[in-house]
Parts: C-alpha cells; sequence; structure tokens
C-alpha cells in the first residue's frame, strides 16, 4: 500500500460502523500473535507519512528504529560507540539509495546509552518501545535476555548485538531476534580447533569468562571442545568487569597454579589485556584464544601491547577491516576511507543486512507494521555480502556451515589486527551435539 493509499485508508477506516469496526479490532488482536494473518499497510508504531529527521528526500515517510547499546560507561562501551557509527553510516546509505519503498529510516532518535548494564537497558527499552518498528540494535546478552519476553509480547525484532546460542534456536529467540554468523559457544569451538591445527593439539585447557554473561555462552563451548577432543579442562574461572571485580590478580593467580596449554577468553578488552600481560609478567608459557569482544586495537597503544602481540589470537565472525568481500569493501567506503576505532564498525555494518532485509520483505508484502514484521522472520533470507555466511531464519542451526576469521595483534595494520585466516571451519563441530542452547539464563 503506497502512503496515499493508506491515507484513503484511513479516512475509509474512520466512517466504519461500530460493528466493522470491531471486526477489525479482532483480526488486529490475533494478528499480534505474528501468525500468517498479521495484518497489512504501513501503520502502528515507528512508521510516520511525515519525513525523518534530517531527511534526503523530504516527500518519504520514515521508519524508526531504536537502538540499546553500551556508548558510554561500560565495560564495552569502545566496541558499542563503533557499531553505532557504522549503524549510523548504514541507514545513510540505505536512505542515499531511495530508502525502504515510500520511507526513509531513522535510528538516531531512539537510540539509548545502555552502559552495558541490565537495569538501565531495561529502563531504556520502555523508553524507546513505544516509538519504534523495530530495534537495530540490542547489545549485550543477558540485557537482551531481560527484555525478551516484552519483545515478545509487542512483536518487537531486534538486530542481536550478542552471540548467545540461544537466538539461532527459533524456540529461545521467540522468533523475534536477528542473529548473525555463530554463537560465542561455537565460537570457542572454531578457536580452539584452529589453535590445534597450528600449535600442538592442547592437553590442558582453562577459560576465563565474564560470570552469567556471554562467557557462560563461551565457556560452555570450551567445554564442548574438551569433551570431543579428549583434552582436560583444567580450570573454569568465573570474573567480572573490573568496575565489579577491582582487578583480574585473581583470575591470573589461577592460571598461574593450573598452567593451562592455552586459555581462552571472554571478558572485556581491558580485563583481557590486563590478564593477558599480568600472567606474561608472572612466567606463564602458555596462549591466550579471545573471542571477539575481548579486542580492541587501542590495547596496542597500552603497556600490554608485547604479551598480547606474543601471546594473543582473536576470533571474530565477520572478516576483517583488510577482507576482500563485498560488504567489507560497502563499509570501508561508506567510512569515507578512515579507519575505525575497532572491530565493532564491521560488526555494526553485517548486522544491519538482517533487518534491512527483513524490512524490505515487509515493504514488498505489505506489513510493515509490528505484527506484519515479526511474521515475516520465519524463512527470511540473508545476504551478508560475503561478511560472513548467508543465512535463513526460523530453522534449526548448522553449525558445520559456521566459520571465524582468525586475527593476531599488528600495531601496522588495520585495527591493530592481522588476519590469519579467514573463513576457518572446525572439524569438531562435526561431532559435536549442539540441538538446543549450550547455556540458559
Amino acid at each position: 500500500m503506497t502512503r496515499s493509499g493508506r491515507r484513503t485508508w484511513l479516512l475509509r477506516a474512520a466512517a466504519l460502523p461500530a460493528a466493522a469496526a470491531l471486526l477489525l479490532g479482532s483480526a488486529c488482536t490475533s494478528a499480534e500473535e505474528g501468525g500468517s494473518d498479521a495484518p497489512t499497510g504501513a501503520s502502528g508504531p515507528g512508521v510516520s507519512d511525515e519525513p525523518c529527521p534530517n531527511a534526503i528526500d523530504k516527500n518519504k515517510g520514515c521508519i524508526y528504529l531504536g537502538v540499546l547499546s553500551d556508548l558510554e560507561g561500560g565495560p564495552f562501551a569502545v566496541l558499542g560507540q563503533s557499531i553505532n557509527e557504522a549503524q549510523l553510516a548504514f541507514w545513510k546509505k540505505v536512505n542515499e539509495d531511495g530508502g525502504i519503498g515510500d520511507y526513509e529510516v531513522d535510528i538516531a532518535t531512539n537510540t539509548k546509552n545502555t552502559s552495558y548494564d541490565v537495569q538501565k537497558h531495561a529502563a531504556a527499552y520502555q523508553q524507546v518501545e513505544p516509538n519504534v518498528l523495530a530495534l537495530a540494535m540490542s547489545l549485550g546478552t543477558v540485557n537482551t535476555q531481560a527484555v525478551l519476553d516484552q519483545m515478545d509480547t509487542g512483536n518487537l525484532v531486534a538486530a542481536a548485538g550478542t552471540f548467545w546460542s540461544g537466538w539461532q534456536f527459533p524456540a529461545d529467540d521467540k522468533g523475534v531476534m536477528l542473529e548473525a554468523g555463530y554463537s560465542y559457544c561455537t565460537e570457542a569451538v572454531i578457536g580452539l580447533d584452529w589453535f590445534a591445527s597450528v600449535h600442538n593439539k592442547p592437553a590442558k585447557v582453562a577459560s576465563v569468562v565474564y560470570r552469567g554473561d556471554y562467557g557462560g555462552d563461551y565457556a560452555a563451548g570450551a567445554k564442548k571442545w574438551v569433551e570431543a577432543n579428549e583434552s582436560e579442562l583444567v580450570a573454569e574461572i568465573e570474573t567480572a568487569p573490573n568496575a565489579i571485580a577491582g582487578s583480574q590478580d585473581g583470575p591470573v593467580g589461577q592460571i598461574i597454579a593450573a598452567a593451562p596449554d592455552v586459555v581462552v577468553l571472554a571478558t572485556g578488552p581491558q580485563e583481557m589485556a590486563e590478564i593477558v600481560a599480568k600472567a606474561a609478567q608472572a612466567g606463564y608459557k602458555g596462549r591466550f584464544l579471545g573471542a571477539g569482544p575481548t579486542w580492541n586495537g587501542a590495547l596496542l597503544k597500552t603497556a600490554a601491547a608485547p604479551a598480547l602481540t606474543a601471546l594473543y589470537n582473536g576470533t571474530a565472525p565477520m572478516q576483517g577491516w583488510d577482507g576482500p568481500s563485498e560488504g567489507v569493501k560497502a563499509a570501508r567506503d561508506a567510512s569515507g576511507g578512515k579507519e575505525p576505532a575497532n572491530w565493532g564498525y564491521l560488526a555494526g555494518w553485517a548486522l544491519s543486512y538482517p533487518i534491512k532485509s527483513l524490512l524490505e520483505k515487509a515493504n514488498a508484502e505489505d506489513k510493515l507494521n509490528r505484527a506484519g514484521v515479526r511474521s515475516l522472520v520465519d524463512g527470511l533470507e540473508v545476504d551478508y555480502k560475503g561478511m560472513l555466511p548467508n543465512a535463513t531464519f526460523g530453522t534449526e542451526p548448522d553449525v558445520t556451515t559456521q566459520v571465524a576469521t582468525i586475527a593476531v595483534p599488528d600495531a601496522a595494520a588495520p585495527l591493530g589486527t592481522k588476519t590469519v585466516v579467514d573463513g576457518y571451519k572446525a572439524p569438531s563441530l562435526e561431532k559435536i551435539t549442539y540441538t538446543e542452547p549450550c547455556v540458559r539464563p
């Protein structure tokens, strides 16, 4: 339905008799469950006939998307800022290319800082929920889990700024989360397989992860790898951001005592660098393997740089800044040739493709409303332009297709990392059971 057509429909609807209005209300109620009878038309929260603020084409209406992210004060603020920068550039490019049908897209108006805090995230959700068609970003596993039931009730779909394994299972993500790439659980498996292929197969593995956060999923993956490869998990160490824990002296002491061949890490960048540097200073001779959120190229300007360069490798779900794909090239072009602060820019760009595909599908099927958008998640096909494997939503995950980019710290390389291998597949995923989330809240 065009904007002018929708106005005509609204005028006619206003003149309907009471009985017909009741029938329309019943139809909307059943559609709110996200079924095939979802209503048609562009309407409801987050859809306006008025142009977006700073519109490129003032003759187009506006689709408002929300952003809940760590933009200041939290352990992932630097990462969150780069993610947000990329998403602003992504949707600016979409609008320059004509938008979504008769609409442009705005994510700036309903952007809220959560400081990676569950309560702040929940409060920010309440603020933006009445105003948006969907969330362009919900950052953080436990933060997003805390509002998932409300998203379910409100038919609010979100791009997942989190790689919890549960988002990959339709029964657990309630059909409202658009994830990308692997999970933290399979990230650990992929990373350890690569480590075993390049270094000696580790006989002893330790994990250091944020307690009750994304780290739990990552630690579960490390445990699956150890069990599948007849190694030993010598320490499962839980920690917290330094704002809570004070320091990482406790985990470092446990690493030294356990003497693993490799330590897998799922913390924030500051905590990761402290652990690596202090362990190296204490004489630890093993290596470290970090999940994507542990890395920030600015760490190579700190005293931890020598230890990181010597002992650390990182994994990421998408290609690095030096990647050859169409998606990475588009991200580089959108940055105006300016190198971003960290790999979050690439994550923000890649994580925007599912929402764009969903809005395009909703527009094509005249379902630019919350229930309509949600009804189209199952079966949605997303092309990530080579940044990571393409995906179809609403199906059980095939982990054998999941890949990682492996990188090594390099101060001379873009974003402080040099790609060692792109698109690495893990043989161990062929023999690991993955039919449900690795951990649940």
